[in-house]
């Protein structure tokens, strides 16, 4: 995977490995800290309201959408 990179966050009290571009984790992390979240409460947001959209997936749209803000 050339340009992803792996994190592991918990979600559910189950850790699992989330591989993004680094530009959608920089984006991420500043969402996170406006909002006053960790990343991992951040991400676990994002999950429970993904609707069966792949988590990933789900954070670069998170990500997007904050963005066009």
């Amino acid at each position: 995977m050339p340009g992803l990179r792996k994190r592991s966050v918990l979600l559910s009290g189950h850790s699992t490995s989330i591989a993004l571009e680094p530009e959608f984790w920089a984006v991420l992390d500043e969402m996170a800290k406006a909002e006053g979240l960790s990343l991992a409460a951040l991400v676990g947001r994002i999950d429970d309201g993904r609707s069966g959209r792949g988590l990933a997936s789900a954070c670069r749209v998170a990500a997007l959408a904050f963005a066009a803000r």
